[in-house]
């Protein structure tokens, strides 16, 4: 470890050096954050009080006060003071929903995404900070089943259902979620028997600047990146050296710094079975995608690259957070607490959320 005074120099440069102070703590209990030898300089996941035991799959922060979160029978949280209390906005009567996507525009504006079979996939939005809400969508095809949305700005947007005659549907919004349209498929390449989305993390279908957006599979003969620069109209696929070959397994997470530089992350999600390949990062916008020398070293959700950071990222899943400070290259594990999605904002705040009601900020403590 280092000495007090190098730590205290660490923590001096902000965000990306609170998390790199996380590689310095030494392994916690599940659900405790590291503690180091700094003790009150120690940087990590702080619980925030929800009052709920909801799995919250869908996150979605705004800045370092104001974050929204999306989960299991029809829950949405919000936040405006920074994690330190949660108000219930849930939709009324929407308990048997399951919500895993959230995106938020600010303290009042924000979509939520229902999974399910036909009918259960919804899309729902408010514009009075979940004081009211309006359904924009309902799924009427029964073949079809939404996992995933993105915004590229506050008005064009997109969610993804697993495939509907051999080809992954995408629904398109131009107004910032108030109507949707289901695109075009002639553009989208034919999926793998037994393909699908994860509706995991709400990290299945990201974007990345005004046009470009990825969407990650799993279930067929490998795992594999979609990607559109056109908005989802057009669409080129490329395999990844995460495993596949199972309901089960592939890229459950996706994240992308710039329309070049993304990180892939995934495995299996069963508790007895091991994923020895669990990461992956392109360089040049999903075109070719490299194994992780050093992958995380079981299945994960949900990934984020840190604020302003060229190099730096969290993965998390239900067994614990890695870092990467080389780009998703290699990967250290710096938590043991359970967490299925995780997101930073411009200002320098990230947050991840999971099972039993945890949502927590990254700080210190």
């Amino acid at each position: 470890m280092t000495s007090m005074g190098n730590t205290r120099r660490m923590m001096s440069v902000g965000l990306i050096g609170a998390a790199l102070a996380l590689t310095l703590a030494a392994p916690a209990r599940a659900g405790e954050t590291p503690t180091a030898a700094t003790d009150t300089h120690t940087a990590g996941w702080q619980l925030t009080p929800t009052g709920t035991d909801a799995r919250f799959r869908g996150l979605a922060p705004v800045d370092r006060r104001t974050a929204w979160a999306a989960g299991s029978k029809g829950t949405v949280l919000r936040t405006t003071d920074g994690g330190r209390s949660w108000r219930d906005v849930s939709p009324p009567g929407a308990g048997e929903l399951e919500f895993r996507d959230v995106e938020a525009f600010d303290a009042r504006r924000a979509v939520v995404l229902a999974i399910g079979e036909g009918e259960a996939s919804r899309v729902l939005r408010t514009e009075d900070g979940g004081a009211t809400w309006t359904e924009s969508f309902r799924n009427t095809d029964p073949r079809a089943f939404y996992d995933c949305m993105t915004f590229f700005d506050r008005r064009h947007g997109l969610a993804m259902s697993d495939p509907v005659d051999g080809r992954y549907r995408i629904l398109s919004t131009r107004d910032g979620g108030r109507s949707w349209q289901v695109l075009p498929n002639t553009g989208m390449p034919d999926a793998l028997p037994g393909e699908a989305g994860f509706a995991a993390s709400g990290q299945c279908l990201v974007s990345a600047g005004p046009r470009d957006v990825w969407l990650a599979t799993g279930g067929g003969a490998t795992a594999r990146v979609l990607h559109s620069a056109d908005r989802g109209l057009t669409w080129t696929v490329t395999d990844t050296p995460i495993p596949a070959g199972d309901p089960a397994r592939g890229v459950f997470g996706l994240a992308f710094r710039d329309r070049a530089h993304g990180i892939a992350v995934g495995g299996d999600y069963r508790k007895d079975q091991p994923s020895p390949q669990a990461g992956a990062v392109t360089g040049n916008g999903g075109r070719g995608w490299r194994a992780s020398a050093t992958p995380p070293p079981a299945y994960r959700s949900g990934v984020a690259w840190l604020p302003h950071s060229r190099n730096a990222a969290l993965a998390v899943g239900p067994t614990g957070t890695d870092l990467t400070t080389d780009g998703g290259r290699t990967w250290r594990t710096v938590d043991t607490g359970s967490y299925d999605t995780v997101d930073c904002t411009p200002d320098g705040s990230c947050w991840a959320a999971g099972e039993k009601g945890r949502i927590a900020r990254l700080g210190r403590h």
